[in-house]
């Protein structure tokens, strides 16, 4: 009798708690998003163009989520690691991507084999912002203008070295037009990032690079570097003293690229809404404004999902052409 009790009392008893763990897990999977802090991978080493955004950006949504958004530096591999890491992630909105043009649509046209489909996926959320790059050398370098560059390119073909964030990046194919419009021969030093560039410049190492604005503007400001133009077609906001590749003679040079958000395909589309409508208020905060657009060169955008989407496919279709006429060949 004691036995039987003690049983059925045991038995009551496990099905009021395991009734209780499942109303908890249920309600947990109906708590609205976001719960629990969310992870933004951006997929270089810290200090340049992308990994400033990022930071820039989940700092104002952790606010606007009410819910931390931590930024981790996945990089290698000209940002497919990090890339790769996220696309293979839950697509529940808590692992996110902050990449640049270079893992999302020059790497699929420059690698025989990429272990992801930017198309097919990841999932755009918002392009934050577009950027261009400064052609810049040591504030103690010879040389003083873009025509020097060019004089001594061909009078010494291969001598002069420029360097880059990784080849098919956007400092590379500057580069590379360059060399192809001037006729001049340049040889090219891949790195790891930016931060690196810009350390073996300083040094003498480099003859030029094309860094991006935002990062080469404050050695600009400080005199350590000299720049000769921007890549874009309009002056930068930050350097409006400096001409444009195209303005210093060089027709129809455009390098300009997208720093953007995404995540794994799959995310729900209440999700994916509710993180476009944080970035662009993330992108109306004043701070942001001041870090990204005014003092950073960039032109801030916040479009939605599928404009993203439609820019990615034809940025697609530029950067194969362009490859290809350049014929740049990964390593």
């Amino acid at each position: 009798m004691d036995t039987l009790f003690f049983r059925a009392t045991f038995q009551f008893w496990a099905c009021v708690l395991i009734g209780a763990l499942g109303l908890g897990s249920v309600q947990a999977q109906t708590q609205p998003y976001p719960n629990r802090p969310i992870k933004m991978v951006v997929p270089y080493p810290a200090g340049g163009n992308a990994d400033i955004t990022g930071r820039v950006i989940a700092k104002k949504m952790s606010t606007l989520l009410n819910s931390p958004v931590i930024v981790e530096n996945r990089s290698g591999a000209n940002g497919m690691i990090g890339t790769d890491a996220v696309v293979r992630s839950a697509p529940d909105g808590y692992t996110l991507l902050m990449a640049a043009s270079g893992p999302i649509v020059i790497n699929p046209v420059l690698y025989a084999k990429v272990p992801y489909d930017p198309i097919k996926d990841l999932q755009p959320i918002s392009q934050v912002l577009s950027f261009q790059y400064v052609l810049v050398v040591s504030a103690t370098s010879s040389i003083n203008s873009l025509n020097e560059a060019v004089l001594q390119g061909k009078a010494q073909p291969g001598k002069l070295s420029f360097g880059s964030t990784g080849i098919g990046g956007g400092g590379h194919l500057a580069g590379e037009m360059f060399s192809t419009l001037s006729g001049a021969q340049f040889n090219h030093v891949p790195y790891k990032g930016s931060a690196p560039a810009l350390v073996d410049l300083l040094g003498g190492q480099l003859a030029f690079t094309f860094d991006t604005v935002l990062t080469a503007s404050p050695l600009i400001q400080d005199k350590r570097l000299k720049a000769f133009a921007v890549s874009g077609p309009k002056r930068a906001r930050s350097l409006p003293d400096i001409p444009t590749m195209q303005e210093a003679g060089f027709k129809d040079f455009d390098i300009t690229q997208f720093v953007g958000l995404f995540a794994p395909t799959g995310t729900d589309a209440a999700i994916i809404e509710r993180l476009n409508q944080s970035t662009h208020q993330a992108l109306q905060d004043a701070e942001v404004i001041e870090t990204l657009q005014t003092k950073g060169g960039n032109d801030l955008v916040g479009n939605s999902s599928a404009e993203f989407a439609a820019l990615i496919k034809r940025e697609l279709t530029m950067y194969g052409a362009l490859i290809k006429r350049a014929d740049i060949k990964a390593e």
